[in-house]
């Protein structure tokens, strides 16, 4: 066989294979791979966190504000009694059950109690092989208040007595923290007791509720309160 008729078989096949890998999506088509394990990222997300100290607003206001200018949005959680809000404010004529007109604040639960400190942090380090017994001091003396994040609308006596009233509790509008007062503890070998005096507040929930004179209620209005509740050591 010529050499002729030989070229034109061999470049005849080449055609006939590269046509084939075009049609049949053979090898002549490039597949991305597909990602494996350590492709994937998985991210963890956190519940937002807790009001932080600076967050809040320290001093409650001392008396109640004053009554909203217009009639707030008819909460949907409300019941039938307190979503037939009015267009402007009624008077007491209005309705045979007249309501003193004002903010109400109701708590709905209570967490626990949370160290606000008054004056700087105290340290003892036991360097010795024995545990040691460290004796700490207050330096100064301080008062802690009442302290809340949201929209507080009624005084601080009005928070504490709704409190102490719906979880038998003794909280205070403001505690003072005083010099002089000493806790003494073990320290083991070679470590560090830090400690700080204060005031322990008691962190609860609740809300602020606009009542007119005619008994309808406005929108509720949720906050924390951190109530005075004792002083002490947190070590």
């Amino acid at each position: 066989m010529s050499r002729a008729r030989i070229s034109r078989k061999v470049l005849a096949l080449t055609c006939l294979t590269v046509i084939a890998g075009l049609t049949t999506g053979g090898t002549a088509v490039a597949e991305e791979p597909s990602p494996t394990a350590t492709d994937t990222t998985v991210v963890e997300t956190a519940p937002p966190p807790e009001p932080e100290e600076t967050d809040l607003i320290e001093g409650a206001p001392t008396g109640e504000a004053s009554a909203p200018t217009e009639s707030p949005v008819p909460d949907p959680t409300m019941g039938d009694d307190e979503i037939n809000l009015p267009t402007s404010k009624p008077s007491a004529t209005l309705d045979a059950r007249p309501c003193e007109p004002g903010y109400r604040y109701t708590p709905t639960s209570k967490s626990e109690d949370f160290h606000k400190g008054v004056g700087a942090e105290q340290a003892k380090y036991n360097g010795t092989s024995r545990t040691a017994r460290s004796t700490f001091t207050s330096e100064v003396t301080g008062k802690v208040g009442i302290a809340f994040s949201g929209e507080l609308k009624v005084g601080g006596t009005v928070v504490v007595a709704e409190i102490e009233g719906k979880f038998g509790v003794n909280v205070s509008v403001e505690l003072t923290a005083k010099l002089g007062n000493t806790i003494a503890v073990n320290t083991p070998p070679k470590r560090t007791t830090h400690a700080r005096y204060g005031v322990y507040r008691l962190k609860s929930y609740g809300y602020n509720q606009y009542v007119y004179a005619n008994c309808t209620k406005g929108v509720k209005k949720n906050m924390t309160v951190y109530m005075p509740h004792r002083t002490g050591w947190v070590l």
